[in-house]
């Protein structure tokens, strides 16, 4: 496992924390739309307070260290490395207090089937090695969500929910998958979810402990957080080559053993 040094280190050189790519005014635009209360950007968390443009700026400068100058609109921007490893450190000693208790249920989904899912799959195999019941609920539940044209669903890949259009699994940002999985699990509730996006918001806001990850441009898990509705939120870019999450992935799984 690499030192938190050179854990630092290689963040930054692959753009997981640093300067990443998501640039300035993409995030800048999506801090406005969560203030003004777009669905898109909510991910579920509809009953968060009404946060103001100004806050919303200031908590993501908090929560993942992007630039906290508003005067600063346009080039790059930036996630804090720091803020990176701590937040995956404490997501780490919540998923080991999960495992600790008997008969662990955990569940786990992504929307990020090219980037984020190589770390929930480590996740997911230590958890069933330590003895934990990973739910699969609505698999082949469909919708005809927002902005496309066809039918998609639920789809599991080693107890990973994702959505699947015609056979390919798809980026999502939608609540309404993971709102169908809980109405399917009724009181049988997991006993907490690791996930992203709309799936992770649509479990804080039915409150069921939920852990997950999130870019700079998301910044309804970092509000979510900061009410209490989302337990832990670790800063990343969501979507870098899936290799260059290997020691990243290395670090929280090895903690998560460590504390079992």
């Amino acid at each position: 496992m690499l030192s938190r040094d050179e854990l630092r280190e290689q963040l930054v050189r692959t753009r997981i924390a640093g300067e990443v790519a998501t640039p300035r005014d993409n995030n800048l635009d999506h801090y406005r739309s969560i203030a003004n209360r777009d669905p898109y950007h909510l991910f579920g968390l509809t009953s968060l307070r009404p946060w103001s443009y100004p806050e919303v700026l200031d908590q993501m400068a908090k929560a993942a260290g992007v630039v906290a100058d508003p005067g600063h609109r346009e080039g790059q921007d930036t996630i804090d490395p720091d803020r990176t490893i701590d937040a995956l450190d404490a997501l780490a000693d919540r998923v080991a207090a999960a495992l600790s208790v008997p008969n662990p249920r955990l569940l786990f989904a992504t929307g990020h089937p090219t980037g984020l899912l190589v770390v929930h799959l480590a996740l997911a195999r230590l958890a069933r090695e330590r003895g934990a019941t990973l739910l699969t609920p609505a698999e082949n539940w469909a919708y005809w969500g927002a902005g496309f044209g066809r039918k998609r669903k639920i789809r599991y890949l080693d107890d990973i929910a994702m959505l699947d259009d015609r056979g390919g699994f798809v980026h999502t940002h939608d609540p309404a998958p993971m709102e169908a999985m809980l109405a399917e699990l009724g009181d049988d509730r997991p006993d907490l979810v690791i996930a992203d996006h709309g799936w992770a918001g649509a479990a804080g806001e039915a409150g069921i402990p939920t852990v997950g990850f999130a870019d700079s441009n998301d910044p309804a898990l970092f509000l979510g957080e900061a009410e209490g509705k989302i337990d832990v939120v670790v800063p990343l870019d969501d979507n870098v080559l899936p290799r260059y999450y290997a020691p990243l992935t290395e670090r929280l799984v090895t903690r998560v053993s460590r504390a079992l």
